[in-house]
């Protein structure tokens, strides 16, 4: 099921343990993580949680970076009974480009990049951590490598619990890092979003 803004999905055990990883992962890295933003959705906030926890942080709320709007909200996509054979959801197919369903992929990537830049803007030294969700994560990938935002989805690479590192170059920022410290939990995991 798509769960995109839905409220009250909170992680498995397994979600718990992989946002653990990431925490460990920023700890093992020696990162001197000053602040920490999240999502609003429930389920980022608890991905959050660990990471606050090692660093003693509170977690700060930023609504810029909560999933994108999308009309498949609590449907399946896949399946006999999947959205995708259903005809009452088609014209919300016409434009992939765009994407017709929801949010468009620069409306993303624009509040994304402009809840970076102030988090960036807001500690004086330091690292920032923004827990956010798969595709607006991606959006910031493609941003910043000059790519069309326009993508299959199934090609994103963007792992649950992922880490994903910006830092600022000069006059603008470039991904610097990526690691999914979760991997060897992902198999039997039932998302195949990231946080």
């Amino acid at each position: 099921m798509l769960y995109g803004r839905l409220p009250n999905y909170r992680l498995s055990e397994r979600g718990l343990q992989m946002a653990a990883t990431a925490a460990d992962e920023l700890v093992a890295r020696g990162r001197a993580v000053v602040r920490v933003i999240a999502s609003p959705l429930q389920r980022a906030q608890e991905s959050a949680a660990p990471i606050a926890a090692a660093f003693m942080l509170s977690i700060d709320t930023d609504e810029r970076i909560i999933e994108p709007t999308n009309a498949f909200e609590g449907k399946r996509m896949r399946g006999p009974s999947g959205a995708l054979r259903d005809p009452r959801f088609w014209p919300a197919l016409m434009n992939p480009l765009k994407p017709s369903w929801g949010e468009p992929f620069r409306d993303v990537s624009t509040r994304m990049l402009a809840a970076i830049d102030d988090a960036w803007n807001s500690v004086d030294e330091g690292d920032v951590v923004l827990v956010s969700h798969q595709l607006p994560i991606w959006m910031v990938h493609r941003s910043l490598a000059h790519e069309r935002l326009a993508h299959d989805p199934r090609k994103r690479r963007c792992d649950l619990s992922s880490i994903t590192t910006l830092s600022w170059r000069g006059d603008h920022f470039a991904e610097t890092a990526y690691a999914s410290p979760a991997s060897a939990l992902l198999d039997p995991s039932n998302d195949v979003g990231a946080v």
